[in-house]
Parts: structure tokens; C-alpha cells; sequence
């Protein structure tokens, strides 16, 4: 999922993203260590980072170059929360030009794998002083931040890795958690275990009884509306949200026409009989049907299918009383994929999604 709440676990890493689709690798390789760990944008604020908590920070890759006018920074304030930070290729960029450093455009690039010439560093405890790593980058760091120390170096990278263990900042040109990089994951370790002291003891389960407490006590005696699309993002919030308030809970079921035969009357069938909350079951087919009649491209289609999908969703909330939040699932490819981002968007648009476009005008829900 793409949001857990804050109570959710005492040990939380927040991976940055820089907009190249390394983010949700990531934390997946964070999360099959047993840690929790939860996207956030790139140009989240340090207060907002210190609101939310996280034991430590990874910074992702990026398709940018980080001397480009337009592109992605973080808030150098958050290089002062204390919280160790992890920085991967642009990460790696990011952090050097942020703290005084400086990143040049040589000649070779390195694309795929490299030898990596290790002299040092926490970051490489256990691993060899040769090894093989994942390169994908044009740009490289020329000067280092005052205070850091160049760790590792390529052929062709000569700081392909550095670190200031003061402020605990360890940062690599290379990608660790691609499985090309042989010791990637022993550096993840060395990263979440030894240097942040973290814990392996989180997991699916217990995120499950979490989210479900979660729900219960934030909506408390409110009612919630939920548009459920009878696809895996909203279905799980409604199993969910089943579990957590039951009929306080109600679920718009919007039947566009465009599902496999026989689905619609599927997902009517298990949030009627095997959950126990208020199901409505909208019949827009013939609208959508008109709407979509000689319409060729893909983009105009979703955009077409997730604009009137809230259309019929909020008529049907209008006439309901007393609802106070909204239910809404999102899974991580989604948010990638459409290129969206809590304070506006950094990644190329893959393809839209409808959960993921705004509320009509005047609508609010606490979400």
C-alpha cells in the first residue's frame, strides 16, 4: 500500500523519490529485510520529515541530471535532522551539490556492471575489497562535501562511494538494491542493522492488525465512503475497512462496463455476502459506452474512464449523510506510473490511473 500511518511501526525508513522508478525497489528490498519502509516525495519538507519520524532516510536514483535548471532537490535542512541518510546514484549526486560539493559531466559514462575498488567505509563492512556493482549514470560527483571521505572508486568513477559517519550520510554512485550489485544487500544491512541500529521484526502480519486498528480509530464513530473499482488497491482497503467499522463503511461500486464478463457480479457477490458493509452498485455502462464511442487513444481513455468514474462516484456521495472520510487504496505502481507526487509531480506520466486524479471542486473528505 502507499500510505501506512505513523503508528504503524517505531522503526520506519523513508525512501525518497526521485522520480526514476527505484523507489518502490527499494523499499521492497528494505521491507524483505523485516524493516517498514514508506515512499515519500522528493521535495517533502524537513518539518514534515520530522513530523513523520523515520529511524533513517534513503535517497533513490533519478532520470535527471541534478546540474539540470529543473531538477529534483531536497530540502538541505533535512541533511541536519540527525537521521542517517543512504543515497543511491542521484541520491549520491543530490547529497554532494546540496552540502558543497560539486557533480561534472565526464567523458564515459558507466552503464551496468563495474568493478568496484573498495579502501573503506562502514557501508562496505564484510564485503571485498573488489567486487561488482550496477552503474547506470552520465553524470558524477568531481568534489566531495567538506567533512566526507571517498570510500570507493571504478575505473572510471573516482567517488563512486562516501561517507560522513559524524552525520551519518553514506552515499554510492551505484545501485545496491538491484540484484546485479553483488553485495548490494549486505550493504542495506550494514546500513539498517549497524549504522541506524534498526530491529528485523517487521512484517505483512503485523502491518495488517496495525492498519485495521489504524482505521478504527480515526474514523471513531464517523461514517466512510469507499469507490471501490473491484481492482486489489481498493478492494484491500475495503477488506480493511470491512474489518475495522463494518457498516459505517459504505462502498460505491461504479460498473463502467469495461471489467471481464462475469467480474461485476463477482465483486458485488463478496462485498454482500462476505463483508459486512453497505454496498451500492452504480450501472454506468451505457453512459461510459457513449462517452468512449470512437475514442482510439489509450491516455484519452483512462483520462475519459477516471473523470467520469468520480463524476458517477461523488453524485452518489452527495446523497449520502453524514460521511466524513473517504476510503482509498493506491498501490505503489500506480503513483509511479502516473507520475504523481504528494507536492507535485517530478516523473514522467506512464499512464494515468483514476484513483489518482483530484476531486471535482467544492467536494472534500478527510481522506
Amino acid at each position: 500500500m502507499s500510505t501506512a500511518s505513523s503508528s504503524s511501526t517505531n522503526q520506519k525508513v523513508a525512501v525518497f523519490d526521485f522520480g526514476a522508478q527505484y523507489g518502490q525497489l527499494i523499499a521492497r528490498r528494505v521491507r524483505d529485510l523485516n524493516v517498514y519502509s514508506e515512499i515519500v516525495p522528493c521535495d517533502i519538507t524537513a518539518d514534515e520529515v520530522r513530523e513523520m519520524a523515520p529511524a533513517a532516510i534513503i535517497l533513490s536514483g533519478g532520470p535527471a541530471s541534478v546540474n539540470a535548471k529543473d531538477a529534483p532537490r531536497v530540502d538541505p535542512a533535512i541533511y541536519e535532522l540527525g537521521v542517517p541518510i543512504l543515497g543511491f546514484c542521484y541520491g549520491h549526486q543530490v547529497t554532494s551539490v546540496t552540502l558543497g560539493g560539486s557533480v561534472y559531466h565526464p567523458e564515459v559514462g558507466e552503464y551496468g556492471p563495474a568493478t568496484l575498488h573498495v579502501t573503506g567505509g562502514q557501508l562496505f563492512a564484510g564485503t571485498p575489497a573488489d567486487q561488482t556493482v550496477w552503474m547506470s549514470h552520465f553524470d558524477a560527483v568531481k568534489d566531495v562535501p567538506a567533512g566526507f571521505t571517498v570510500v570507493a572508486s571504478t575505473d572510471v568513477c573516482p567517488v563512486a562511494a562516501m561517507e560522513c559517519p559524524e552525520r551519518k550520510i553514506y552515499t554510492t554512485q551505484f545501485h545496491p538494491e538491484v540484484k546485479h550489485t553483488e553485495f548490494g544487500n549486505q550493504m542495506l544491512k550494514n546500513f539498517l542493522f549497524d549504522i541506524c541500529d534498526l530491529e528485523p521484526n517487521w512484517t505483512m502480519d503485523n502491518l495488517v492488525e496495525t492498519l485495521t486498528a489504524d482505521f478504527r480509530e480515526k474514523v471513531g464513530s464517523d461514517r466512510v465512503i469507499l469507490a471501490l473499482s473491484g481492482g486489489v488497491d481498493s478492494s484491500v482497503v475495503a477488506a480493511l475497512g470491512a474489518r475495522a467499522v463494518g457498516k459505517q463503511m459504505t462502498c460505491v461500486f461504479v460498473n463502467h462496463g469495461l471489467l471481464r464478463k462475469g467480474e461485476p457480479e463477482q465483486v458485488e457477490d463478496v462485498f454482500t455476502k462476505q463483508f459486512d458493509v453497505d454496498f451500492i452498485h452504480v450501472h454506468a455502462e451505457e453512459r461510459y459506452a457513449k462517452l468512449l464511442d470512437g475514442v482510439t487513444d489509450p491516455e484519452q481513455k483512462r483520462r475519459i474512464i477516471g473523470t467520469q468514474f468520480w463524476e458517477e462516484f461523488f453524485a452518489v456521495a452527495q446523497q449520502l449523510d453524514g460521511v466524513k472520510y473517504l476510503a482509498q487504496g493506491t498501490i505503489y505502481p500506480d503513483i509511479i506510473e502516473s507520475g504523481a507526487r504528494k507536492t507535485g509531480g517530478k516523473a514522467a506520466t506512464i499512464k494515468s490511473h483514476h484513483n489518482l486524479i483530484p476531486f471535482p471542486e467544492g467536494v472534500h473528505f478527510d481522506l
